[in-house]
């Protein structure tokens, strides 16, 4: 949190008169509930204890005023809540239980040898762990995979092995290069660039934050530290300018909006690239472990992405502003204070051109790599190499991203037993009897890739974590889609993208929904009917166009 308090109050978007760093204490003092159980409990602490905020002159005036007057104070910080300390025992309690059920009381198929029963019951256990969230999802996957090599379920080789992924390797050098992206502030940079082009109202605001985000969203694979080291610190700038503050009648004006937009199109960035998102690599590995191997995957990927993300794109802030419609309607302001700021910057640093170099390199070696047999994540790690060369970024700071070495350890772990249960035939078991199930009701490839598809989407109502979601059930309904008849390729793609697209469905679906739900421009009901809406719109886009667009490219 005070990184990125840090980052706000040195932000070129900052104004002088607001301290950005208590307005940030306030958004980040309370971390969004990680559950839809705890959410309830969560809101019902919230609204006890909140008080209303007193208006400010400037809050006082007609809502219909587009005067972009600067606010006098920002609202008082509510009290935090104490974190708990420990595991929480209900959410163990059922976790564990849950385990316990499937290995002693549920019958064990006779294709199933004991180890793979047993290694299924301690992954469910797991995955139950990763939705009620009994301890943080690192120490949780940690006691799961202890317990899998006390009871000799699986050896110390074969639990650690995943730690050697390529991918996830890759995944962990991906947050080193977004928190490069912050700290030379090249992504502000170019964000300014979009706010002075196209921000003169608020639609144009809108439409030159998203299309910022998704111009370094190849080269800055986090969407969590693009949600929270880039766009929110403008927006928050660019509302508070407009006398929008957070948490008050008047966030309604600009703020409100300009966030719900720029989190529900992020969703778009993160699917249109294959380096744009952590989940997206994992994906790509998972299927490659059930046998679906994709040549030149980063090209192939933006090339069935394209149209339909380039179209929710153009689609999403438009319907949002008819449907979540903000009280000021033009920001002619908005690009004058992009100019004075990016005069400020002055030209460009030698950090940033450096920064800029590694990344070309890294993306063209991720494109044309396949040619040359350089792996993707060796392109990672030589991109990386050349910022710490450059001393673009030091060691400290690689050691301080906390949630890269947080990533690596469950994922690895999560990844890892995924792997096992492919390897004990479980994943092939379980899809067999599901394809046998949709053959009973006579169902075609394309109405069960329909079906499959749709409630791997809204399962994700379950799930406080996209990479979470993956590792649970990716390789399930990818077994499925395949045993289904649904073409390979498709099936991989179609899943991976809707990873992406389901991480603005609620305020804690996501890194990046944590992020802008935190802002406080955003109430909980109107997280729930956009982010549901949304959903839809990009269901009809993706599965219109996509299909479409497919069909043309040869995946079916």
């Amino acid at each position: 949190m005070e990184a990125i308090a840090w980052r706000l109050s040195t932000h070129p978007f900052a104004l002088p008169v607001f301290p950005y760093r208590c307005l940030l204490s306030v958004a980040l003092s309370r971390p969004p509930p990680q559950s839809p159980i705890a959410s309830a409990l969560f809101l019902r602490r919230r609204r006890r204890r909140r008080k209303p905020p007193a208006l400010s002159p400037a809050c006082s005036s007609s809502p219909q005023s587009d005067s972009l007057d600067p606010p006098s104070a920002p609202p008082p910080p509510p009290p935090s809540l104490t974190p708990h300390i420990g595991a929480r025992p209900v959410p163990l309690a059922i976790s564990i239980v849950v385990g316990l059920a499937v290995c002693f009381i549920i019958p064990r198929p006779a294709e199933i040898t004991p180890q793979a029963w047993q290694l299924l019951s301690i992954f469910i256990s797991t995955i139950t762990g990763l939705m009620l969230s009994p301890l943080p999802i690192g120490a949780w996957a940690f006691l799961c995979l202890t317990t899998s090599v006390v009871t000799k379920t699986l050896t110390f080789t074969e639990a650690f092995d995943a730690f050697e992924n390529e991918v996830i390797w890759l995944i962990v050098i991906s947050f080193f290069f977004a928190r490069g992206f912050v700290k030379t502030g090249l992504g502000d940079r170019i964000a300014a660039y979009f706010v002075k082009w196209l921000g003169k109202s608020t639609l144009g605001l809108s439409y030159g934050l998203t299309v910022s985000e998704a111009f370094i969203a190849p080269a800055m694979p986090s969407t969590t530290a693009r949600a929270g080291g880039v766009f929110l610190p403008i927006i928050q700038s660019l509302s508070l300018s407009a006398g929008s503050k957070p948490r008050d009648s008047s966030a309604s004006r600009l703020g409100s909006y300009l966030v719900m937009s720029q989190f529900q199109c992020s969703s778009n960035s993160s699917a249109l690239f294959l380096t744009a998102a952590a989940q997206n690599l994992l994906c790509l590995k998972l299927a490659e472990e059930l046998g679906v191997d994709i040549a030149s995957p980063w090209v192939l990927w933006f090339k069935a992405a394209s149209l339909p993300a380039l179209v929710s794109l153009l689609v999403g802030p438009y319907i949002l502003y008819k449907i979540f419609p903000p009280e000021i309607k033009d920001t002619p302001e908005a690009p004058a204070l992009a100019t004075v700021k990016l005069e400020q910057m002055g030209p460009l640093t030698k950090n940033e051109q450096v920064m800029i170099c590694a990344m070309i390199l890294a993306i063209s070696l991720w494109i044309f790599g396949d040619v040359f047999g350089i792996p993707s994540v060796v392109s990672a790690m030589l991109g990386l190499s050349i910022l710490l060369l450059f001393g673009v970024l030091e060691w400290d700071d690689c050691l301080g991203e906390k949630s890269a070495w947080d990533t690596l350890s469950w994922f690895a772990i999560v990844v890892g037993m995924a792997e096992q249960l492919s390897k004990f035939g479980i994943v092939t078991w379980m899809a067999e009897h599901v394809a046998e199930s949709l053959q009973h009701f006579s169902l075609s490839w394309p109405a069960a890739f329909c079906l499959l598809q749709a409630s791997y989407f809204f399962v994700h109502y379950l799930f406080a974590s996209q990479t979470g979601h993956v590792g649970a059930l990716y390789s399930a309904f990818l077994a499925m889609h395949l045993a289904a008849g649904v073409p390979h390729v498709l099936a991989t793609f179609a899943l991976a993208y809707n990873t992406s697209l389901f991480g603005s469905l609620t305020h804690y679906s996501s890194g990046q929904a944590a992020v802008y739900f935190g802002a406080g421009y955003l109430d909980l009901p109107d997280v729930f009917k956009m982010g549901f809406i949304t959903a839809l719109v990009n269901g009809l886009i993706w599965s219109a166009v996509g299909f479409f667009w497919w069909k043309f490219l040869g995946l079916y």
